[in-house]
């Protein structure tokens, strides 16, 4: 079949040369047949056209390929590998798909859009990050990722290189290669080495990198970076090496060019202070920065680029002080730039001008001496071996000289900037491997081409032999590996180029001797060139001139100028003026310039193993040229590259005008062909380029096969066979052990060939359908003919008889039509004539009419006339009466309202307006009388104190003027001063007599303190006597002991009884006095104005309990009373009185407690009467109620304290309410009735305190003696040994008891009284400035009144008692919602405090019965059980074991037969005991535990998602639980009353419920995290990739890439994941979490992250990959996702929002399967997706990509159409979703319905230290 194949056939596409367009494309019109001279085309414009063909001047065209193969990822997919079809695929991506990035093969051809694309973002780096390089869409980031993935593999290092023109692209190729390493490869430390990486591009933009006329931020260097990496892969550490920097563009600059970017960075931000000493000004001033002639750049902003440059600089560590150095460094160039130098008269010598301002600054900022710099830029030396000359120079060599020194030193500064960058990057640990990227300038051809494009181009033949060879391998590699047959492929080898540059007498060697020749020109050189290489093949001499020289290098011809080449190789710098600026006072600026040996061939920090050593040269550093640097730098580039593996990245520049997305071919064939893209493909073309595994060709192509092929089950050896029989040259393909390989055009021959069959099939089919249509539509045509005919025959019967109906009809018609005719005629007639009778009778009758009118409308007229005239004479009299009337009337008017103002002022018409107020002005009145009395009895008072002080001064005068008459005047003073004297001698006698008095009191507190201490000691001297005596009377009176402590008691008793006899009367002079009281109150109640509710039901509350709980009157009660107090102010307060009924309950209650307290004294002695066993048997009792009663007495006493403290300041805060509020009379009134009956209250409660206090004492004293009795009798029963103590010892212990019990009586008393004394006393202080104040603002209030009128004064006082009222309203409802609170809580707690008090009145009750009847019947120590009230209790010391049981060593599955959550239920009950016994420390404790236990267990199996999800279900519902039994209304209104009843009591533990919160947000991050990371791996195969359809999905031709060493190469190939796999694995997830009983709401958020991560990856892969961009990849991805969907609603998932989710990739998938042609189409397409951006749906257009050729592609016209249409949405700039993207969680509170004492723990957890309650 290959031998009678005829590619040059009819309709064969071809392509032609073309002077514009390069190639164009054209179609054979006629079968080409071998050895015609002409081929027949027709171009597509339709022109004909005759093809010249020869054997030697035009071959035959090149083929086109396909439709199908035309945009292709990788051009090594291509089935034609030719020149055209290269450019016309990188054009159809670039125009029409706007893809900027193409495979060729390892090379990646990046074509720069002059736009900025939003493809380099955070979510496109995870996109690529783990993919192999096939996979997804040629990118910079899978290069990156793929040198990164064979770096980590195989543990060798990676080299990126990145070439191409100036303007392509290549430093942002670059810069976006390290920050996908950056990002990737981030560091581990908190060193941030990928920040500091990224920090040194814009330092190296700024001083390398300038504006020309093809690229506006060109890289005038070349540079080889560095980024090491640690044995985790993590970046530590950079280095960086610079090639060539362009010296020569700071001294100068092309026309509408620039010089580097820092100096007009400095020049626009010279404003700033910190530049103010630069002396800088705009860059238009300075020569070097204004050659050519445009200082600014279109979108760039310099003063920002520099704030950047000096961030980054910062962030790598250069101090500011450095950074102020490089600045006027940078700056000192500028102005030596601007340093005049003028010639003088004989043309040979010259100076700089005078007071030079730019040469000032120039020694200024770098501090050098302003004489030598001026005397050495105008003159050099000359030393020979014998002396030295100074000689002048002309003015063009002193300006060359400047300029030189110009760019020295911006070379050495450069140089610096590097080395500190490398500094700040280097790192001291151990590198275990690096990945460079070489960023250097690609092949350079110019009109006039010099000394850089020599060494660029020598540079770039150097990279082009490494890239040939590489390339070469690679092929090799593959064959070997595949073990196929092969022959050695020819490839062009630039070594001999090379060596014309390189070798030995080479270019480079020749111009090195030139420049040591003391007088040689480049004219010589130029000559030795033409001899020496005159043989070379790749040398030419041009024929217009001599100063030229032409090399042939792999790319082109270039000829270079040779003028320049020995000055630039040379770069002379002369030696005096580096030496000037090595004695610079600066210390960077003299660094810069000391010799440093092997600083240029200094290695790099990475170590390389060369391939070759390069020999060391001889000379010091600064005798090599640039050359020779240069030749040496490159070697060892060289070396570098070729022990690493090399990674490609080309850079196309598609146009020279820098527009965006337009492709002009010639210019980027002509670098196509420079960057050896062609001759990759030339490479692949001569070997096998088009590959293809064996499953992927049977896909594709058994459609070729025929059905008896299918019986082997082999299908490599169906693969062979077909083969075989397709193709009979063997040599066409060659079998590898994965891959089948082929020459070129031998896929499209196969492509041809299933097209074929294809197309017949289709043929077979269309006869086939066509047949059958034509019969369906014959039957259709004869059943509607005979149908036809059956209605045509109807019809026709029809209508005859409709004719006869009709004619019947019409002479009906006609008869009646005649007849009604005739009758009008006739009535027409008639009507005439009736109407001509009529007219003419109408006439005569009007005009006799009108004559009638005419008459009457005169006499009319008259009588009106007549009457008007009567009717205005009558108006001029009336108004002339009114007006007399009026002025009468006005004059009376102003009388009585005069008179009427008079009486407006009086009192008696204000008591009138206002009757309703009446009332209120009298009790004003009253009030203001009463004060008025008041007032004036205090000035009857103060006139009498001052009358008698005057009558006292009148009557001093007299005595003084009697004094005056008797003595003269000078007698007169000396009386006085006299008298003077002795007032002083008495005040000194008077002070002396106090200090003998302090003395004396001094003297006598000493003196009784040691009698105190005397006293003192005798006691003790007493008391040992009297124990000596005690013990002799002992063992003298063992039987009266007995009979004396029973008659002591007997004492006691009767003393006690008398007490009690006493203390019941006084009690009931306490009730008669409440009663009296509150009848006083309620009167007062009557009095006072305005309506208040008395809320005495809070005190009817507390009083309807039968419990005397303490703590509930007095902390409930006396909080609240004082709250109430604080909240109704004290107007309300004084009428309220509860809070009196409260403190008069508190004494009935201290009352109760004296009873009771005497009942046990009862109790006692009748227990004293006891003897022997009994007293024994019953101690044990007595001491329990004993003990008992201490601690209810101490807890009555510290009550009361509180209490007595509390009424303390609320006495104070009615006062200061009193104080503020200026209250009025009766509420004075009011006030001191309050503070008696507190005080009265108060007093009554020291009363009863003291009277328990004697009772404590008479008790404790009793039952010592009861003890001293017993004691007695027992060693009286003992034997001889023991012995009773006298008598005197009971009575001295009585006595002394007395008297300290009286002393603190009378002291108690004492301090009641002066407390009493000072509270009258503050009253009254407080009573006098109320009433000050109230007198006051009366006063005010009568002076505002008298000043108003009457009106305002009317309304002022309403206005006033609007106000009150209103205000009074307000705090009513305040304190009624107030009261209604206090009521809840009281309540609350009311019934807290009374089950305390039965539970601890019960368990001493049951106490007392065990004890008292254990040895009587055991059965009675039987209790009935009670019920299990959901609680269990636990030891302190076993919290820990509860912790490790429940939490650290459970595991998911040994609870999972029992109630889900169990731990959570387990834990919450022992909370709940804790709550019940009131222990605060055990709840924060085992809260506090089992929070940091589940986090240290999440910590150890962060990975395991059945752990997350138990734990996520367990937190979670212990938080619903502490929710459900917190007692708050909102989460109780789903509860049972059961479980109202376990509600927590005593702790509100709402912050840790908020901490549990937290933790559980916090396992839901981490459950997803750990769920996401094991389906990702899933996502992409399951849904993209897997035939979920069988037999759906096609397979195209593939390229190298997919066939490249980043894809898993081993047997089993790479893990592949189907839809159901995913599936299960989501139902796995869905069932753990229901297992675990995790609430449906929290499973269905897990499960809508899962479902939008899915759709996120999913739509992500599908944006990057143009393989899967297909109609049955959508018809796959639709079917798939109704899987998903199917699965939520099984699993009653649908409601979670999971579906929603999905929303973009079914409208993706839809996309892909609707039909993309018209206008129509289009607005369905922008109708239909509203999930999808429109950067996604544009880029899925573009990437669309047809299977077969029977699809159509997206044509440019239909996107600009879908564009057009979507300009008006607000999409936001981002083309893929974020992967990373949560959803904000919610725990929705559901209550559980499980009952807490139903709850069953297994015995398998081994909690049997748990006690149920």
């Amino acid at each position: 079949m290959a031998s009678e194949y005829n590619p040059y056939c009819k309709f064969t596409r071809v392509w032609i040369p073309d002077p514009d367009e390069v190639w164009k494309a054209a179609e054979i019109t006629r079968d080409y047949k071998e050895g015609e001279p002409v081929l027949h085309l027709q171009l597509e414009d339709g022109t004909p056209l005759e093809y010249q063909v020869g054997p030697k001047s035009n071959a035959l065209p090149f083929l086109k390929n396909p439709d199908i193969l035309v945009g292709e990822n990788d051009l090594t997919a291509l089935s034609y590998l030719h020149e055209p079809a290269v450019l016309h695929n990188l054009r159809v991506r670039f125009l029409e798909s706007n893809n900027i990035y193409t495979y060729c093969g390892i090379v990646l051809v990046a074509i720069n859009p002059y736009e900025q694309l939003q493809i380099y973002g955070e979510e496109v780096i995870t996109a690529y990050s783990g993919q192999n390089m096939g996979d997804m869409d040629p990118h910079i980031f899978a290069v990156a990722e793929e040198a990164y993935k064979q770096m980590a593999r195989d543990e060798k290092n990676q080299s990126i290189i990145v070439s191409g023109e100036s303007g392509a692209g290549k430093t942002v190729s670059a810069k976006y290669a390290m920050r996908y390493f950056a990002t990737v490869g981030g560091s581990s430390s908190d060193a941030n080495v990928e920040e500091k990486v990224l920090a040194s591009n814009p330092i190296m933009e700024a001083i390398g990198n300038a504006k020309t006329t093809r690229n506006d931020n060109s890289s005038r260097f070349g540079k080889y970076i560095q980024i090491v990496f640690s044995k985790h892969y993590h970046i530590i550490g950079a280095n960086m090496r610079t090639y060539l920097l362009e010296k020569s563009r700071v001294v100068f600059q092309a026309e509408d060019e620039r010089n580097y970017h820092i100096f007009y960075q400095l020049c626009a931000s010279a404003s700033l202070p910190e530049f103010e000493d630069l002396s800088l000004a705009s860059a238009e001033d300075f020569t070097y920065t204004s050659l050519g002639e445009n200082i600014f750049i279109e979108g760039v902003n310099d003063a920002e680029d520099l704030r950047r440059t000096r961030e980054a600089f910062t962030l790598l560590g250069i101090k500011e002080s450095s950074q102020s150095s490089i600045f006027k460094i940078v700056a000192s160039i500028l102005h030596l730039g601007n340093v005049e130098i003028i010639s003088e008269r004989d043309g040979e010598s010259c100076h700089v001008a005078r007071k030079d301002v730019h040469l000032e600054h120039f020694c200024r900022l770098l501090g050098v001496e302003l004489k030598q710099v001026e005397h050495w830029l105008c003159h050099r030396k000359l030393a020979t071996a014998s002396e030295t000359y100074l000689k002048k120079m002309s003015s063009q060599q002193a300006q060359n000289a400047r300029d030189a020194l110009a760019k020295h030193i911006y070379a050495r500064l450069f140089d610096w900037i590097v080395e500190h960058i490398n500094r700040a990057l280097q790192t001291s640990a151990k590198q275990h491997s690096f990945i460079g990227v070489l960023d250097i300038y690609g092949f350079e051809t110019f009109e006039v081409n010099s000394f850089e494009q020599f060494c660029i181009n020598y540079a770039n033949e150097k990279l082009q032999q490494q890239f040939n060879s590489h390339v070469f391998k690679l092929e090799q590699d593959e064959y070997m590996k595949e073990e196929i047959c092969w022959t050695r492929i020819d490839f062009y080898d630039n070594q001999p180029c090379i060596d014309l540059i390189e070798a030995r007498l080479g270019i480079l060697d020749l111009l090195d001797e030139e420049c040591k020749v003391p007088k040689g020109t480049d004219q010589n050189w130029a000559q030795k060139l033409y001899k020496q290489n005159s043989s070379s093949a790749h040398f030419q001499k041009p024929r217009m001139s001599n100063t030229s020289f032409i090399i042939i290098h792999f790319a082109d011809k270039v000829e270079y100028q040779c003028e320049g080449f020995l000055e630039k190789n040379r770069d002379t710098v002369y030696e005096e003026q580096i030496n000037i600026l090595k004695a610079s006072q600066f210390p960077l600026v003299a660094d810069l310039f000391q010799d440093k040996d092997g600083a240029a061939s200094k290695p790099s920090k990475v170590n390389v193993r060369a391939l070759k050593t390069v020999p060391k040269v001889p000379n010091k550093e600064h005798r090599k040229t640039v050359g020779h640097q240069f030749r040496s730098s490159l070697h060892l580039l060289m070396d570098t590259l070729n022990a690493t593996t090399p990674h490609y990245v080309r850079c196309i520049k598609p146009n020279d005008f820098k527009e965006a997305f337009s492709f002009d071919s010639r210019r980027a064939v002509q670098q196509l062909r420079a960057c050896g893209v062609l001759e990759t493909i030339r490479i692949s073309a001569a070997g096998y380029p088009s590959r293809w595994t064996y499953p992927d060709f049977f896909s594709r192509y058994r459609v070729l096969m025929k059905k008896s092929d299918f019986t082997s089950a082999d299908k490599k050896q169906v693969c062979r066979n077909l083969l075989e029989t397709l193709v009979k040259e063997p040599d066409m393909f060659q079998f590898g052990k994965t891959k089948i390989f082929f020459r070129a055009g031998q896929v499209a021959y196969l492509e041809k060939l299933r097209t074929d069959r294809f197309r017949s099939a289709c043929i077979k089919i269309q006869k086939t359908v066509r047949g059958w249509l034509q019969r369906i539509r014959y039957r259709k045509i004869r059943a509607a003919a005979v149908g036809l005919q059956r209605y045509g025959r109807g019809y026709l019967a029809r209508r005859y008889a409709e004719l006869l109906r009709q004619n019947r009809a019409a002479l009906i018609c006609q008869k009646q039509y005649r007849m009604v005719r005739e009758r009008r005629r006739y009535l027409r007639t008639r009507r005439a004539v009736v109407t001509i009778q009529a007219f003419t009778r109408g006439m005569f009758t009007r005009r006799i009419y009108w004559e009638f009118l005419l008459h009457h409308k005169a006499m009319v007229i008259q009588k009106h006339v007549r009457g008007w005239l009567q009717r205005t004479r009558y108006r001029r009299q009336r108004d002339a009466a009114v007006t007399i009337q009026c002025a009468f009337r006005r004059t009376q008017a102003k009388r009585q309202l005069k008179q009427l103002k008079i009486e407006a002022r009086s009192a008696e018409h204000l008591k009138n307006l206002n009757t309703g107020m009446e009332n209120k002005i009298v009790q004003l009145q009253r009030k203001m009388d009463e004060q008025s009395k008041e007032y004036r009895s205090q000035n009857e008072q103060l006139l009498s104190t001052n009358s008698a002080l005057g009558s006292e001064v009148a009557k001093l005068q007299k005595e003084l003027q009697v004094m005056r008459s008797h003595k003269p005047d000078g007698g007169q003073v000396v009386a006085l001063q006299q008298e003077v004297e002795a007032l002083q001698e008495a005040l000194q006698e008077a002070q002396a007599q106090r200090k003998r008095m302090e003395e004396e009191h001094g003297s006598e507190k000493l003196s009784l303190a040691q009698r105190v201490e005397e006293l003192e000691k005798e006691n003790a001297v007493l008391k040992t006597e009297k124990d000596e005596l005690n013990r002799r009377i002992q063992q003298q009176a063992k039987n009266s002991a007995e009979e004396a402590s029973s008659a002591s008691l007997q004492t006691e008793l009767d003393q006690e009884r008398e007490r009690y006899q006493n203390l019941l009367k006084e009690f009931s002079r306490l009730e008669q006095r409440y009663d009296n009281l509150k009848e006083e109150m309620s009167l007062n109640k009557q009095f006072h104005p305005g309506h208040h509710r008395n809320p005495s039901n809070q005190s009817s509350l507390e009083s309807d309990s039968n419990y005397p709980s303490v703590s509930t009157s007095e902390v409930g009660d006396t909080e609240d009373s004082i709250q109430q107090v604080d909240e109704m102010g004290l107007e309300k307060a004084a009428m309220d009185i509860s809070l009196f009924m409260k403190l008069q309950k508190r004494v009935r209650e201290l009352e109760t407690e004296r009873k009771r307290l005497q009942l046990n004294l009862d109790k006692m002695e009748e227990l004293a009467k006891r003897k022997g066993s009994d007293a024994r048997r019953t101690s044990d009792v007595e001491n329990a109620d004993l003990a008992y009663n201490n601690l209810k007495r101490q807890e009555l006493e510290s009550e009361n304290k509180k209490l007595k403290n509390d009424l303390n300041d609320l006495r104070k805060t009615i006062a200061e309410r009193a104080t503020q509020d200026g209250a009025t009379g009766e509420l004075q009134d009011s006030y001191n009735l309050l503070l008696g009956q507190l005080k009265a209250a108060g007093e009554e409660l020291d009363a009863r305190k003291e009277e328990v206090l004697i009772l404590r004492t008479q008790i404790v004293s009793s039952v010592q003696q009861q003890e001293q009795s017993v004691r007695t009798e027992g060693e009286a029963d003992g034997g001889p040994d023991g012995g009773a103590e006298p008598a005197d010892k009971e009575e001295a212990l009585k006595a002394y008891h007395g008297l300290s019990e009286s002393k603190k009586l009378l002291e108690a008393q004492l301090q009641n009284q002066a407390r009493r004394h000072r509270d009258e006393l503050e009253a009254l202080n407080t009573q006098i400035e109320l009433l000050k104040d109230d007198l006051e603002k009366k006063q005010e209030h009568l002076n505002n009144i008298s000043s108003l009128s009457p009106e305002a004064r009317v309304e002022y006082t309403v206005q006033q008692e609007l106000n009150r009222l209103s205000n009074e309203n307000l705090n009513l409802k305040e304190l009624l919602e107030k009261l209604e609170k206090n009521e809840r809580k009281l309540k609350k707690q009311l019934r807290i405090y009374m089950k305390k008090v039965q539970e601890l009145e019960a368990s001493l009750a049951a106490t007392q019965n065990r004890t008292k009847h254990e040895l009587t019947r055991q059965v009675t120590l039987q209790r009935k059980e009670k019920d299990f009230e959901g609680m269990l209790e636990y030891v302190k010391e076993d919290e820990a074991r509860l912790i490790k049981t429940l939490i650290t060593d459970i595991r998911p599955g040994s609870v999972s037969a029992t109630v889900p959550c169990l731990p959570a239920y387990i834990l919450f009950m022992c909370i709940r005991h804790a709550d019940y016994v009131n222990d605060d420390q055990k709840v924060v404790s085992l809260l506090t535990s089992t929070i940091n236990a589940i986090k240290k267990v999440l910590k150890r199996n962060n990975d395991d998602f059945e752990m997350m999800s138990f734990w996520l279900a367990n937190t979670s519902r212990l938080l619903h639980c502490l929710k459900q039994y917190s007692g708050e209304e909102a989460f109780m209104t789903q509860n049972t009353a059961k479980q109202n009843e376990h509600c927590l009591k005593n702790f509100d533990l709402a912050e840790y419920r908020q901490i549990l919160s937290d933790l559980s947000i916090q396992i839901y991050q981490q459950l997803i995290k750990v769920a996401e990371g094991i389906i990702q791996p899933m996502i992409v195969s399951a849904m993209l990739e897997s035939e979920s359809i069988p037999s759906l999905a096609g397979v195209k031709p593939m390229g190298y890439r997919n066939r490249s060493s980043s894809m898993d190469t081993d047997a089993d190939g790479p893990t592949s994941y189907t839809l159901q796999g995913l599936i299960r694995q989501l139902a796995q997830f869905n069932g753990t979490m229901r297992d675990h009983g995790m609430d449906p709401e929290i499973a269905g958020q897990v499960v809508r992250q899962l479902f939008h991560l899915i759709n996120a990856v999913t739509l992500n892969n599908l944006l990057l990959r143009k393989d899967v961009c297909s109609w049955s990849t959508g018809m796959q991805l639709r079917y798939n996702t109704s899987q998903l969907e199917e699965w939520l609603r099984a699993n009653n998932l649908f409601q979670s929002k999971a579906a929603a989710t999905l929303e973009p990739i079914i409208q993706a998938a839809q996309l892909l399967q609707v039909k993309k042609k018209t206008s129509q189409d289009a607005e369905a397409i922008c109708s239909l997706c509203t999930a999808l951006t429109v950067q996604q749906i544009v880029k899925i257009l573009n990437l669309y990509t047809p299977l077969n050729e029977f699809e159509e592609r997206v044509t440019v016209s239909f996107i600009r159409n879908i564009q057009s249409n979507l300009q008006e949405r607000n999409d936001p700039p981002q083309l893929l979703m974020d992967t990373k993207h949560t959803f904000p969680v919610l725990f929705p509170y559901t209550p559980s319905a499980l009952s807490l004492e139903g709850m069953h723990i297994p015995a398998s957890l081994g909690l049997d230290f748990l006690i149920r309650v």
